[in-house]
């Protein structure tokens, strides 16, 4: 086989399983790069993590890749270079300014143009809209919108849900009761964050939608693989049934079992394929017990935060990118729809035991767990010690905290 390098840009737990993955099925130890180091890849023997101050400007984040590079190439001449955003961030500056990184690396990028329509949620629901692809009923509203009150004439009842256009954008906001989303139910409490967001310097649109009823367990979470070549190789659709109730963290999901829909797979295939996409694609969508369709929320440019349930069910994400990107393997033209049997969790036991609501979908969850078809991203056999137990021991206390201090039913909201 070609020798080639996995090179990881980001340090949070997508790397992580982006690394496992690869180590699964190469038994290589990635290269990553990030501004900063974070829990997921810390005291771990199989992704080296390369710390690059400012490494979100441009102006470092060219060089400082291209620079390693060439000296990694000094030492293996003619090996691979393939690259992997774990992050917006990161697929945001590939898609704008990595075309000096295409004489060293091979990656997957869009065009800048078609990354801003899908990125920015209010662009990204024009585009749904225009492939009839459901989404809830939705207001965006800007700065001066706000300031003349616009946001209070919503053609639709509470309570709703609130959210920031560009989630890039809002990494760097902060305020009290800043969340990652929010659902509000009153006009009151919309008033106040609204307001608090732009004060603090947002200045994208903000998405209000109809709140679409029901608890953690009716969202799913669609993973596809799309290749250079604009055709989707693999997609898995996965169930999620419990959520990270913490603020900046609401959204993130902590349990996910596998699921099938081959509505769903047609619909967005057909989309991803006519739009010319490329690299992984990550859809977060819900299902509205008032008319029974699944509505999107978003698109991620980039594979999700827990996709290593893809890779856990035996569908190995590392694979497609080497298969597309190093070996240029041919394909059929047959889309592989992923069917699993194991449940991926980013959070002990006995969290979801006590916080998933009671369902048949946790019965059959809790099954699995009977059975030993179940896993986490982050406890990984082929990667032990000491140092890393404690750490992983240590993030699971934390969640047990934020669920007892942050968790409230979904499903109470009317």
């Amino acid at each position: 086989m070609q020798e080639f390098q996995p090179v990881i840009l980001g340090s949070d737990i997508n790397a992580y399983g982006m690394a496992r993955a690869f180590h699964e099925a190469y038994g290589l130890v990635s290269t990553a790069f990030a501004h900063q180091q974070l829990s997921p890849t810390k005291y771990s023997r199989i992704i080296d993590v390369h710390l690059v101050p400012d490494f979100a400007n441009p102006k470092v984040f060219v060089p400082a890749l291209n620079d390693w590079a060439d000296a990694y190439h000094r030492d293996h001449p003619g090996a691979t270079l393939l690259l992997l955003p774990c992050g917006d961030t990161y697929a945001n500056l590939l898609d704008e300014f990595g075309d000096p990184l295409r004489e060293r690396f091979v990656f997957n990028a869009i065009d800048a143009k078609l990354n801003r329509a899908l990125s920015l949620k209010s662009s990204f629901y024009e585009l749904c809209d225009r492939y009839d692809l459901p989404h809830p009923q939705t207001v965006s509203v800007d700065a001066d919108d706000v300031k003349a009150g616009r946001h209070r004439n919503l053609p639709f009842d509470y309570p709703v849900a609130m959210k920031p256009a560009d989630s890039d954008e809002w990494l760097g906001i902060d305020f009290p009761g800043r969340k990652k989303a929010f659902i509000f139910s009153n006009p009151e409490e919309l008033d106040t964050m609204i307001r608090r967001s732009y004060q603090a310097g947002y200045t994208s649109q903000m998405v209000i939608q109809d709140f679409v009823p029901g608890g953690d367990d009716n969202m799913r979470v669609l993973n596809a693989y799309v290749d250079r070549h604009h055709r989707v190789r693999m997609m898995f659709l996965g169930h999620p049934l419990l959520e990270d109730p913490t603020p900046e963290a609401v959204g993130n999901y902590a349990a996910i079992m596998p699921d099938y829909n081959q509505d769903i797979f047609d619909r967005i295939k057909a989309f991803l394929e006519d739009i010319s996409y490329s690299g992984v694609a990550n859809f977060d969508m819900k299902y509205d017990p008032r008319d029974g369709v699944y509505k999107l929320f978003e698109i991620n440019l980039r594979q999700g935060r827990s996709s290593y349930v893809v890779t856990l069910n035996g569908f190995n994400l590392a694979r497609c990118f080497v298969d597309d990107l190093v070996l240029d393997t041919p394909f059929n033209g047959r889309t592989v729809f992923g069917r699993g049997h194991r449940l991926w969790m980013e959070i002990p036991k006995d969290i979801f035991r006590k916080y998933c609501a009671e369902s048949e979908d946790k019965r059959q969850a809790m099954s699995m767990i009977r059975r030993g078809d179940w896993g986490t991203t982050l406890e990984y056999g082929k990667d032990r010690s000491f140092k890393r137990w404690l750490l992983i021991r240590h993030m699971f206390s934390i969640y047990r905290r934020r669920y007892r201090r942050y968790f409230r039913d979904k499903r109470t909201l009317a």
